[in-house]
């Protein structure tokens, strides 16, 4: 019952009020009526604090100030005073159920008639050889029998002369691929060939070496720019960050030779990418473009649906080396893509019709 409706309840003598008008209606009430409004609470009203929710019951006098010492005292006695409850059953161990006996294996006896009996194909397996017998495990699906060299020498059709069915089960020996040899292409006579458009300079790979100073790689982006020979450039590994992003974007909207652009596994921010994008949207001449494995592995939904945003505007991009966490913009973009390899293929097909 609200307070409206427990103001109307309330027997008033005497005074003829307006019912609707609660201020004139409040006013007209006693003391003890007020007290008696302000004591109506709704305990099930979740707005309201939980001090709140019901009447205040600590009216009474306190006897005496409080002690905590003096509380747990009287706790611990009474509960020393208080019997334990009761067991009704006295406990016994009893074994309830049937115990449990394990069947015996049932005894299959062999027919000495049948097992003398032999046919063609025991002769053949007995004077088969181990590599015959390998290849015909490899045949007929055991491979559990084999190991992974025998599987794969039996397809090949090459003999093992390790292991076998006889033999000790030993581990294949490791084969030792030796390291790729550093990169050594030398930055300033990179940065000289770019300036001059030396004509041998078509590709430029600059992956995985070590200790390049972030100027000197804005050096190699600022050459770029005007460049009219290089058509690939690879740049992964090398610490790059978003100072090198921003000069190798800045070089992207002047240069229209470039259509393979790789930065990979480097330090660039996803802001910095997007600017990429941006950048190879000016003159739509690039072709791939690869920035995938960044420091700040996670790009964030903002920027991948920017990414998604910006490849939809480019009609020539045919590659895009970017991870996506969300797939709404990783869909968008791999329709886009497939878009553009379609167009490209069809315009391909007419010529070739033209030319015929």
């Amino acid at each position: 019952m609200s307070i409206l409706e427990k103001a109307k309840s309330i027997d008033v003598p005497d005074i003829d009020l307006d019912i609707d008008n609660f201020d004139d209606l409040l006013n007209a009430l006693s003391a003890e009526e007020l007290e008696e409004l302000n004591g109506d609470f709704d305990p099930d009203n979740s707005l309201l604090p939980a001090s709140q929710r019901s009447r205040d019951q600590t009216s009474k006098t306190p006897t005496g100030p409080f002690s905590r010492q003096k509380l747990l005292n009287f706790l611990e006695e009474k509960a020393r005073q208080e019997k334990d409850w009761e067991n009704t059953v006295p406990f016994s161990k009893e074994v309830k159920g049937k115990k449990f006996t394990p069947k015996e294996p049932e005894k299959t006896t062999i027919n000495d008639d049948d097992a003398a009996v032999e046919t063609e194909w025991d002769e053949i397996l007995t004077a088969a050889s181990e590599e015959e017998l390998v290849d015909l495990a490899a045949v007929l699906g055991f491979h559990s029998m084999l190991t992974q060299t025998q599987y794969y020498a039996s397809l090949e059709e090459r003999e093992v002369h390790e292991g076998g069915f006889t033999g000790h089960a030993q581990a294949q020996k490791l084969k030792v691929i030796p390291d790729e040899p550093p990169n050594m292409t030398d930055i300033e006579e990179s940065i000289k060939k770019l300036r001059e458009n030396d004509k041998d300079l078509k590709t430029l790979n600059l992956n995985n070496i070590k200790n390049i100073s972030l100027e000197r790689l804005i050096e190699v982006c600022d050459a770029l720019k005007n460049n009219t020979v290089c058509v690939r450039f690879d740049m992964a590994g090398v610490a790059a960050n978003d100072k090198v992003a921003k000069a190798l974007a800045d070089a992207l909207r002047e240069n229209t030779t470039l259509k393979s652009v790789n930065v990979e596994s480097n330090y660039i921010t996803p802001e910095a990418i997007v600017e990429l994008i941006k950048a190879a949207n000016v003159n739509q001449s690039l072709l791939e473009l690869r920035v995938a494995n960044q420091k700040p592995e996670v790009l964030g939904n903002q920027a991948e649906m920017q990414i998604a945003k910006l490849v939809k505007e480019n009609n020539k991009l045919l590659r895009l080396g970017i991870h996506f966490e969300y797939p709404d913009a990783r869909i968008k973009v791999h329709d886009k893509l497939k878009a553009n390899l379609d167009a490209l293929r069809k315009k391909r097909i007419g010529k070739e019709d033209v030319q015929s």
